[in-house]
């Protein structure tokens, strides 16, 4: 089934008001999105009812609504339970949209590498050069940004070149700790902490007492100590007592969010509420490494 350009707007526009407002749509909402007579939009509504395109809601609160077809018209997957993939303009979130698919046009290249995204939504207000970000994508927690090169209106489609993509593992934060951790006594001298981490090549360390964790310790508190004057201290007097901790079973992504969160380098990982092992920022850096 071959549909005109008008046909294919109206339908993404309808798509569009839809989702946005979670009513039925009136002919003159859509006639003012794409600009065209509202008595143009009526004559193609019924062509595209008898086509099984669309439905008609009577009533005052009337109007019109995609069906299913509309949806396999355009090749967008409809999903009873689907997570919004937010698409950002200059820095600002594009309300009510949401991206569909996204692809690479080009990969090879050594010198650019270009997509293009299938949009759910509004993108008339996209120009040439504008930023744009899509993501994070509910699985692999994918991240992309760039800049505009074009846009398809027929297919609801922007183009765009690629500067840059991040994702995140998706396994579990237990499957990157340490463990055993390494652990400093209660009693140690700064000194002795130091010597420590120089051996380890760490920033810091949970401090134990009697094999259980009272807090962490790190390059910065013992810099502060030293600034201060305070050689002789113990690493009880300058340790952080308040413990970040998190679950073992939580996504790498949700824990990365915590570092930024709290200002801290270094997280306690529990399994089944029982302090196991670390979580550093540098260990989240050599996981990104192999990239």
């Amino acid at each position: 089934m071959e549909l005109t350009p008008i046909q294919k707007d109206i339908i993404i526009s309808l798509i569009n008001l839809q989702r946005q407002k979670d009513r039925a749509i009136k002919g003159e909402e859509i006639a003012e999105v794409i600009q065209r007579n509202p008595g143009t939009i009526r004559n193609q509504m019924q062509l595209l009812k008898a086509l099984g395109l669309v439905e008609g809601v009577p009533g005052p609160k009337g109007g019109y609504k995609p069906t299913g077809a509309a949806y396999d018209s355009l090749r967008i997957q409809q999903l009873k339970n689907e997570s919004v993939v937010p698409i950002y303009r200059n820095n600002v979130i594009v309300n009510g949209a949401t991206a569909a698919e996204i692809s690479f046009t080009t990969v090879r290249n050594p010198d650019m590498c270009n997509g293009v995204i299938r949009v759910i939504g509004n993108i008339k207000d996209f120009i040439m050069d504008d930023k744009i970000q899509v993501g994070p994508t509910p699985v692999n927690r994918l991240i992309i940004r760039g800049e505009v090169t074009g846009r398809d209106d027929t297919n609801n489609s922007i183009l765009f070149n690629i500067n840059e993509m991040i994702s995140l593992p998706k396994k579990q934060v237990k499957h990157y700790m340490k463990y055993p951790p390494m652990l400093i006594n209660v009693n140690a001298s700064i000194q002795e902490a130091t010597r420590l981490f120089i051996r380890n090549n760490v920033h810091g360390a949970p401090v134990e007492d009697k094999g259980k964790i009272v807090g962490i310790v790190t390059y910065t508190d013992i810099a502060h100590a030293i600034a201060q004057g305070k050689l002789n201290v113990k690493v009880k007097d300058i340790m952080t007592k308040e413990l970040i901790t998190v679950d073992g079973d939580m996504q790498l992504y949700d824990v990365v969010k915590l570092f930024h969160k709290y200002n801290v380098g270094r997280l306690i990982v529990t399994i089944n509420g029982v302090p196991k092992g670390t979580l550093s920022k540098t260990d989240v850096m050599n996981e990104l490494a192999v990239y």
